[in-house]
C-alpha cells in the first residue's frame, strides 16, 4: 500500500515539475429552445423520475384535482400561507371531508410545535427549469421556507408558463437582479441523500413526498 502511495505522490511531483499544464477548451453549450408543450413534457418527465408526483392540470380543474388528491391520503391537515392568491382560492371552496386548512399566520418560535405534527404544506413557485427538472421556489414573509421544507408532504402549484428552458433564462426573464429573497430554492423532487456507497435514499431530511399540479 506505501509503494503504491509512494508512486502516486511522485508522478505528481514530477508532473508538476515538469509544468506546462494545459487544460482543454470546452466548447459552448448549444442553448436549449424547447416548445411550450415539450418544456412542460420535459419537467414532468425529469422530476418523475426523481419520484415526484407530477400532474398536468386546468386551469379551472386544479382545484378539484387537489382535493381529490387529498381525499386519496390520510392527512390531519394543510398549511398554506394566508393572504396570498392561493389563500383566496383555497378558503372559500374548502370542504368538510378535506384535511383541515392551517394557516402560517403566527412567528415561528410559537408556531413551530404545531407546524411540525402538520402532514403536508401548499406553496406556490416562481417558475419551473425544463433543463433540470427543477422548481423554482421564492420563499417570503407569506410564504416562509419551512411551509415547503417541515411537512411530510409538499405539494409545489405551477404555473405552465413560468416554466423556462434553462436556470439563465429564469433569471434573465425574471430579473434576479433587481431583488432576490433570503434563499431561493431550486427543488426537483422529495428530499434525498446518498451513503458513502451511492445508495440514493428518498425522504430523509425534509419531506417525503412531492406532488406537482403544473396549470396549463
Amino acid at each position: 500500500m506505501s509503494s503504491a502511495r509512494e508512486r502516486v505522490f511522485a508522478n505528481l511531483h514530477a508532473a508538476m515539475q515538469r509544468g506546462g499544464f494545459k487544460v482543454p477548451e470546452t466548447g459552448t453549450p448549444l442553448p436549449l429552445t424547447l416548445s411550450r408543450q415539450e418544456r412542460i413534457d420535459r419537467l414532468k418527465t425529469l422530476m418523475e423520475n426523481m419520484h415526484t408526483e407530477v400532474y398536468v392540470v386546468k386551469a379551472d380543474d386544479w382545484l378539484n384535482v387537489l382535493k381529490e388528491l387529498l381525499r386519496q391520503r390520510s392527512l390531519n391537515g394543510l398549511v398554506y400561507g394566508p393572504g396570498t392568491p392561493l389563500a383566496a382560492a383555497l378558503e372559500p371552496s374548502w370542504e368538510n371531508d378535506l384535511p383541515p386548512l392551517i394557516p402560517y399566520n403566527e412567528e415561528i418560535e410559537q408556531f413551530k410545535d404545531r407546524l411540525f405534527a402538520i402532514d403536508a404544506g401548499i406553496t406556490t413557485t416562481r417558475g419551473g427549469i425544463a433543463e433540470t427538472g427543477a422548481l423554482i421556489l421564492w420563499p417570503d414573509a407569506r410564504e416562509p421556507r419551512l411551509l415547503s421544507l417541515v411537512p411530510a408532504v409538499h405539494i409545489a402549484l405551477l404555473q405552465a408558463d413560468t416554466i423556462y428552458n434553462t436556470f439563465a433564462e429564469a433569471m434573465n426573464s425574471e430579473r434576479w437582479q433587481e431583488g432576490m429573497p433570503t434563499n431561493a430554492l431550486l427543488i426537483s423532487g422529495p428530499s434525498k441523500t446518498a451513503d458513502i456507497e451511492l445508495v440514493l435514499t428518498f425522504g430523509v431530511h425534509g419531506p417525503k413526498e412531492l406532488i406537482v399540479l403544473i396549470v396549463d
